[in-house]
């Protein structure tokens, strides 16, 4: 019998010959009141100020550092279930995804809800027809050339589909579906819209990277071996920072997901990681790595 290989096994030899990222961590990089953790952190994102928000599952969930990491404020206290994604626009409003409410909000700069998608504590499918339009636990969110809002559903029970909607939150239309088949996902993790117009989705449990033209038709697809969990373009819209999951690895990858570079893994130590869940850059490509299961958000910066 060949003996078993584990995936992290497996992740080091699919990254044999590729060099290191070349980033180092930044000691305590986030200065809280006394009295407050973070809790989970699902998610991160820098907003045109340079300013950091970090959406974790704690009291006041979604919070507000400047660029070297003092605490600035809490916005939106008491209204999320269970926070999962976290994006900025080019407006440098707010969206957020919650699974545990199955809905995705955008709020304004200063916390004030503008839009609201899905219907709180419903979980179903979204229909062309009909006033309930539901989602089932969506994931991440992503923006298009013409402002169109992109989802993605399926973290649990829910199917895994991506959903398109016009700027102003109208429904257009949805593709995908359960399978390991292109166009099909399973759990559709993180999505990102390149300067190409290309969409690229964190298949995650298909340990892969699909992409899609702006109206869902399947260009091609890559793979990584493991969980590809968070996705975050780079300054040139072209190259792209992953998250890998629970192999707590930081990757940058092409255009066509060859990966270029390649550091971290699991662990307590610095850059190290429970669950490398999503990422963002800052305007220096400096990344910020949120952490579910060690409660904390990495800043990397470059060498």
């Amino acid at each position: 019998m060949a003996p078993v290989t584990s995936l992290a096994e497996t992740v080091r030899a699919s990254l044999a010959g590729v060099p290191d990222l070349g980033y180092e961590p930044a000691p305590d990089p986030f200065k809280l009141p006394p009295g407050m953790s973070f809790g989970p952190c699902s998610g991160v994102a820098v907003n045109s100020r340079g300013r950091i928000l970090v959406f974790h599952r704690g009291a006041r969930a979604l919070l507000e550092f400047d660029g070297a990491g003092k605490f600035l404020r809490s916005l939106a206290d008491g209204l999320f279930t269970l926070p999962h994604g976290l994006r900025v626009d080019a407006e440098d409003n707010v969206w957020v995804t919650d699974t545990g409410s199955h809905v995705v909000v955008k709020l304004s700069p200063r916390g004030r809800v503008l839009m609201v998608l899905g219907v709180r504590a419903n979980a179903g499918e979204w229909h062309q027809a009909g006033h309930l339009r539901c989602f089932n636990e969506p994931n991440d969110l992503a923006f298009g050339p013409g402002g169109e809002i992109f989802v993605t559903q399926g973290h649990g029970k829910g199917e895994s589909r991506v959903l398109k909607f016009a700027p102003d939150g109208e429904f257009i239309g949805t593709w995908g579906g359960d399978g390991k088949g292109s166009g099909q996902f399973n759990v559709p993790h993180s999505i990102v819209v390149d300067g190409q117009g290309l969409i690229h989705v964190a298949d995650r449990s298909n340990a892969r990277i699909q992409v899609f033209d702006l109206e869902g038709r399947y260009v091609r697809e890559s793979g990584h071996p493991g969980t590809p969990c968070g996705l975050a373009l780079c300054q040139d819209r072209r190259h792209i920072m992953m998250a890998h999951g629970h192999t707590g690895m930081i990757m940058k990858l092409d255009p066509a997901g060859k990966v270029l570079g390649a550091s971290g893994g699991q662990g307590k130590a610095p850059h190290r990681y429970g669950e490398a869940h999503f990422l963002a850059l800052d305007r220096r490509e400096n990344i910020y790595v949120a952490d579910t299961l060690n409660w904390r958000v990495q800043k990397l910066a470059r060498r």
